[in-house]
């Protein structure tokens, strides 16, 4: 992410005092307070319903591409509140949108719809699986969009909610882009969030940082030794990494310490993996900040020519998600005001990308991570991509109530 983008969208977040709201017709702490009231309200009507719709979509997942049912459950929920839907967006895609009454400003939500590949999921799997808590976040959207809509009376100007595919395969964003849900409906920014692995009740925001993006390339060797020393290769490949991929509780629990440390040991990373097949070497790298991708391609591919071989890297690296400080510090002060608990996440989980970085990259926005862990619950319980993710549903509820009220409020700046 360049400089001169990071200054255009901190330019363009709304923060401050109430004189400050005041001037540039915000509404008043009372409305905001009735609007608040209200959500909460509808929220705890609707409590129920939406963790059915959860645990339905939980048990029949469907991997990236091939979200049809899932797609097809979305909309029926929108069209039933009255949003104006479009299916088959950039694939299985969903937009909905819902006019407020009001004159407003008009704001994206993201949601992701896929489930995880059997190949992603750590230690392997048979069959996709919700172990991301895509479920959620599409529940999440689905809650956001109901709520909304029984208060369009009250709601000033359009949110628009995208429910995307294929985000586990870095796919779905560029496809929904691509058929035009930013140039078509035209949002000033757009917010999302993800499960994340802290208490139930917390959010987690992201000032100037966010998640790594992803370099892949190969190396072919030749000779009757290829297969040796694709084999030493791949090792001093994945020998690069700074970082480790965490082995249980004790390790996530010291990954997410370190995650809210300013400065800390994840402020710079390198996180390496490779595998080697006869002859042939595959690998794909993240690193923090993301312009180390320069170095990280020059260390793989000095180590290739040592082995008689050359690094091919096929395309530019994926890029990553950064979360502008400004934007994100004002969803804190937002969420503060709703006496929301929040963590502040410093730096980026070297083992995680996202594709939310493509819209960023086109409009501003926010990311939040949305705690799952129950009371008592072992932290691999809470961590996207375990066998073990068993996400608390009472999350659903603080989902819906913050993401609700928060799009209600960047409308009506």
């Amino acid at each position: 992410m360049n400089a001169p983008r990071l200054s255009r969208l901190s330019r363009r977040v709304l923060l401050g005092s109430a004189a400050v709201a005041a001037a540039i017709g915000l509404p008043s702490p009372a409305t905001a307070s009735l609007r608040l009231n209200a959500i909460d309200a509808e929220v705890d009507r609707l409590e129920a319903d939406l963790i059915a719709f959860r645990r339905d979509l939980n048990a029949h997942p469907e991997g990236p591409g091939d979200e049809s049912r899932t797609a097809a459950r979305v909309a029926a929920q929108l069209r039933a509140a009255g949003l104006s839907v479009t299916t088959g967006v950039g694939g299985h895609g969903v937009v909905g949108v819902l006019r407020g009454r009001h004159r407003g400003r008009t704001v994206a939500y993201r949601a992701d719809m896929d489930a995880v590949p059997a190949e992603d999921q750590i230690g392997g799997g048979t069959a996709p699986l919700h172990l991301c808590g895509h479920d959620i976040h599409t529940t999440v959207g689905v809650g956001a969009a109901l709520v909304l809509s029984r208060l369009r009376h009250r709601l000033h100007g359009t949110v628009v909610f995208v429910f995307q595919p294929a985000e586990e395969t870095l796919a779905g964003a560029r496809a929904m882009i691509d058929a035009g849900v930013l140039s078509t409906y035209r949002p000033e920014e757009i917010h999302a969030l993800h499960c994340g692995p802290m208490p139930v009740g917390m959010l987690g925001i992201n000032p100037g940082s966010g998640l790594p993006g992803q370099d892949r390339g190969t190396v072919v060797l030749d000779g009757a030794d290829a297969a040796d020393r694709a084999a030493r290769l791949a090792a001093d490949i994945a020998a690069l990494a700074t970082v480790s991929v965490p082995q249980g509780s004790a390790d996530l629990e010291r990954l997410i310490a370190d995650l809210q440390i300013e400065d800390g040991p994840l402020a710079e990373f390198v996180y390496t993996r490779a595998e080697a097949e006869e002859g042939t070497v595959g690998f794909a790298s993240r690193c923090w900040p993301e312009d180390r991708y320069t170095e990280v391609r020059a260390d793989i591919d000095a180590l290739a020519r040592s082995y008689g071989g050359t690094a091919v890297f096929p395309n530019d690296p994926f890029p990553a998600m950064v979360l502008p400080a400004p934007e994100a510090y004002g969803l804190k002060r937002f969420l503060d005001r709703r006496d929301v608990e929040t963590a502040v996440v410093h730096a980026a989980i070297p083992f995680s990308g996202e594709d939310f970085a493509l819209y960023l990259d086109e409009i501003p926005g926010t990311y939040t991570y949305l705690g799952v862990r129950s009371p008592g619950a072992d932290i691999v319980t809470s961590y996207p991509h375990f066998p073990t993710f068993t996400p608390d549903e009472g999350a659903i509820a603080h989902g819906v109530r913050a993401m609700s009220a928060w799009l209600a409020e960047r409308t009506s700046c």
